[in-house]
């Protein structure tokens, strides 16, 4: 389930895993993969620059929020609409609370969100800038303080709510953290994932 989290810019932004049977990822109106994301940031862990940069993300955007659909219609069964409502007639909500983990084999079903985002959505970058000074990171349009930021990585690392399946994390999640435990660039600075 995706939380809310505080943009520098556009105030409070959704950032998160939508349905346990998939690893896709949403920030508000751009769809990702969490494998994607990950990699990102391993990137970023080892990139040992001091001065602003940029770079690129491919993301699936949503412009329009009706057509992103309804998550707590979907979740509740009560209608399914947009995108959102699509994936969940494909993987419903569990019959079961006990059942709500996030499944670290969700990037299996990857081919088929895939094929699914292409009708709802353009696949297109969107620009990521990292700037030191005043530590910030923005995603798109949305800009994050350095702490804000850790809380998405950190959100990712425990499988988002309602966390990981047993605790069983994917491999590029398990990298993800060795990266930056083992990073020195100030962007991971403070992080420590547990």
């Amino acid at each position: 389930m995706p939380l809310a989290f505080e943009s520098l810019n556009r105030g409070t932004v959704a950032f998160g895993f939508f349905n346990i049977e998939t690893d896709l990822l949403l920030q508000q109106q751009y769809f990702f993969f969490a494998d994607d994301f990950c990699g990102h940031l391993v990137r970023m862990a080892e990139d040992k620059r001091q001065e602003r940069y940029e770079t690129a993300w491919p993301v699936y955007p949503i412009d329009d929020p009706r057509k992103i659909g309804d998550l707590m219609a979907a979740i509740h069964g009560i209608r399914y609409t947009g995108f959102i409502g699509e994936v969940y007639k494909q993987f419903p909500f569990p019959k079961r609370e006990a059942e709500f983990k996030q499944k670290p084999e969700g990037f299996r079903n990857r081919a088929w969100m895939i094929s699914l985002l292409e009708r709802w959505a353009v696949y297109k970058t969107i620009p990521v800038r990292v700037d030191p000074h005043p530590e910030t990171v923005s995603i798109g349009e949305y800009l994050f303080t350095k702490e804000v930021f850790h809380q998405l990585i950190q959100y990712v690392w425990v499988g988002g709510y309602p966390r990981w399946k047993e605790e069983i994390r994917p491999d590029y999640v398990m990298k993800m953290k060795g990266r930056i435990e083992k990073s020195s660039s100030w962007l991971m600075k403070g992080l420590v994932l547990r």
